[in-house]
């Protein structure tokens, strides 16, 4: 599918600017990521036609929404749209909340009503009512619903900011069965980095209203230049293949750029591909290769950056193969080990949570 192309200059009532003027890939899940404040629900709502922008050009592929000569109303975009409370219909049963999405849908739509249930485990709540329904499951079949009601692009504005942990879990792996079996684009919004990095796979950063980096999720993780390398929870994502499982102490062993990389275990079979998360804090340096330490995952790696802000810490991009890794460590223990661009040492990772179903 072709891009989505976004150009706005629009000023809220609160005084709130909004100006862009970028292009999203139009597969897959694009995070528009920033903090509280910095335009992603305005943004959305844009898309959505549900705020009135004069000027500025949204187009997905050929399909114009809106541009100088017309703008289209949201209810002929083909969009559907999750918003942070469920917004069911309280006098509809689940089915028939389903069934209002799909009643929107011409023929031949791009998700089926058993798709859905199946992807979203909705069958054993049908016959329900909104209100007998837990938080996370009113959002599953909110998500459902918009699911069934688009026919060219998902919106979703913080769909788990409202759950607890275990709702939060179920509603991301529909959302990534989803992402894993269909190829109708979304664009999710969050201020959560770990969320973002379980689903997405291109990321766009918004602050004051501007877009100030865009790529993809594992590309923007690991640049030393990006803002999501300057946050405490800064993180790397590598990718990995499954090598064997050792069932007697619960692991997995993931073959990563040539080396190994201990996980707990895990259900796919011998050669799945899998994402892993390594914070940028659980990553420590060593000039030779430690021994007699409880740490498994010792990686040989190449110091491909360092950034100096003049703080306590210092930042390290470290080349593993093609992939790179964070390491955040003391000014002082950089000076004392003498580190270097170009340097070969080795990189302790203290612990990797792993992330995503088979890529």
């Amino acid at each position: 599918m072709s891009a989505l192309h976004i150009c706005l200059d629009h000023r809220a009532a609160d005084g709130f600017r909004l100006a862009v003027d970028f292009s999203l890939p139009g597969t897959g899940v694009t995070a528009l990521y920033g903090p509280s404040g910095s335009g992603k629900t305005t943004l959305l709502d844009c898309v959505a036609g549900l705020r009135t922008v004069r000027g500025g050009n949204i187009a997905l592929g050929e399909q114009h929404w809106q541009d100088a000569r017309r703008t289209l109303p949201a209810w002929q975009r083909g969009i559907g749209y999750v918003f942070q409370d469920a917004r069911l219909f309280p006098h509809l049963s689940v089915r028939d909340n389903l069934l209002y999405g799909v009643a929107r849908q011409p023929t031949g739509a791009p998700v089926q009503f058993d798709e859905a249930v199946a992807w979203l485990e909705l069958g054993d709540l049908l016959q329900r009512q909104p209100d007998t329904l837990s938080a996370g499951q009113r959002q599953r079949v909110a998500i459902g619903r918009a699911l069934l009601a688009a026919q060219r692009l998902v919106l979703l504005d913080e769909p788990l900011a409202n759950l607890d942990y275990e709702a939060t879990r179920q509603c991301l792996r529909g959302l990534k069965n989803i992402a894993g079996q269909h190829r109708l684009p979304m664009l999710y919004v969050s201020h959560d980095i770990e969320e973002v990095s379980e689903l997405a796979d291109h990321i766009a950063l918004l602050e004051g209203g501007n877009l100030v980096g865009q790529g993809s999720l594992i590309d923007m993780c690991s640049r030393i230049d990006s803002r999501l390398a300057h946050e405490e929870q800064a993180a790397a994502i590598v990718s990995g293949t499954v090598a064997r499982h050792d069932h007697a102490y619960g692991l997995s062993e993931l073959g990563v750029a040539g080396q190994t990389l201990w996980v707990n275990q895990l259900h796919e079979d011998i050669g799945s591909a899998r994402r892993v998360r390594i914070p940028a804090r659980d990553v420590s340096l060593c000039r030779a290769k430690p021994e007699g330490t409880s740490i498994l995952n010792v990686f040989r790696v190449t110091i491909a950056e360092i950034e100096d802000s003049g703080d306590a810490r210092l930042l390290l991009r470290l080349a593993l193969g093609d992939q790179f890794l964070l390491a955040r460590i003391t000014r002082k223990s950089a000076t004392e080990l003498r580190f270097a661009v170009g340097d070969e040492v080795f990189a302790q990772v203290k612990s990797a949570a792993l992330l995503m179903e088979a890529l």
